[in-house]
């Protein structure tokens, strides 16, 4: 039986943090840094937390604002329902957009890394087709991850209801929500995990053979099927990546927060990832460098 290369989470780091260095500070060079940074940009589009959350408009919860509300929106409902259906539209539309644009994005990132180059044009339409395939498959998996959580949602509902019934309802309602969120919570899990494999390891081998994200998949399984203490920890080990890039990242921000023009520069989306450009280049020249111990093969660094 063939021996299995040993992995290990503590060797990429030293080269990784050395292609940040190559990439970006020898020699450093602004316009080359906007040029990464627009690449990236598109890899991170959408991803990550939201623009805050929301105040509610008014603390009353009496049963006159409540008739009040009420009264309005059956009063209204002739151009509320057009305009909440038009905005469901535009976000559902943006949010397609978004995942296109990431998906080409996530392999124009990976190719100025791995060719320690600053373009756009180039990567945009070479990869065309692995970008496009890759949207696909995403689109898929998240209609599908929407259908799991919308049918667990509708569950929980349901056992919500039958608590209000006596006896056997309310066991049946507090062992469904508890049941339902416990798979919730597992399908969650399931999902993110197909996430962070198809970013870190399926897209960098569709990068090196040009193929789709199925077969990337039909090429990465056996290994993560072989190596699976490996990848766990693997998985571990960003966490722990993740948490100490925060850290760095709140620090530099808050940092800039006490100049106050600094500060508001990383407001902005895509100038707040070039502000952190090298953060991104480490994290995807880890998972690159991790990839390459799987073999020669697998080495998205090589000519």
């Amino acid at each position: 039986m063939e021996k299995l290369p040993k992995l290990s989470v503590i060797n990429p780091i030293s080269p990784a943090i050395e292609r940040v260095r190559d990439v970006l500070f020898r020699p450093f060079n602004l316009g080359r840094w906007f040029v990464i940074g627009f690449c990236a940009f598109l890899a991170y589009l959408g991803e990550g937390g939201g623009w805050g959350s929301g105040r509610p408009f008014g603390r009353s919860h009496n049963a006159g604002s409540f008739d009040e509300v009420k009264e309005f929106f059956n009063e209204n409902l002739y151009w509320i329902v057009p305009v909440a259906i038009a905005v469901v539209v535009l976000f559902i539309g943006l949010g397609i957009l978004f995942l296109w644009l990431r998906s080409k994005g996530k392999f124009m990132f990976l190719h100025c890394v791995a060719k320690n180059k600053a373009e756009v044009k180039v990567p945009w339409s070479r990869y065309k087709g692995e970008g496009n395939s890759l949207f696909l498959f995403s689109f898929v998996v998240g209609i599908i991850s929407f259908v799991c959580f919308a049918i667990l949602t509708g569950v929980i509902i349901f056992c919500i209801i039958a608590l209000k019934k006596k006896g056997v309802g309310i066991a049946l309602g507090i062992g469904g929500i508890a049941l339902s969120v416990l798979v919730m919570i597992v399908i969650g899990i399931g999902f993110a995990l197909l996430s962070k494999f198809t970013k870190d390891f399926v897209v960098p081998i569709m990068y090196l053979r040009g193929c789709k994200t199925v077969e990337g998949w039909r090429q990465f399984l056996p290994i993560l099927m072989a190596r699976k203490g490996a990848c766990a920890l693997y998985i571990l080990f960003q966490i722990v990546i993740n948490l100490a890039i925060g850290m760095i990242s709140a620090t530099v921000m808050l940092t800039a927060c006490c100049f106050c023009c600094l500060g508001v520069l990383f407001i902005i989306p895509y100038i707040g990832t070039v502000l952190l450009l090298p953060l991104h280049v480490f994290k995807r020249s880890y998972s690159l460098y991790y990839m390459r111990q799987f073999g020669p093969q697998f080495d998205a660094f090589s000519d």
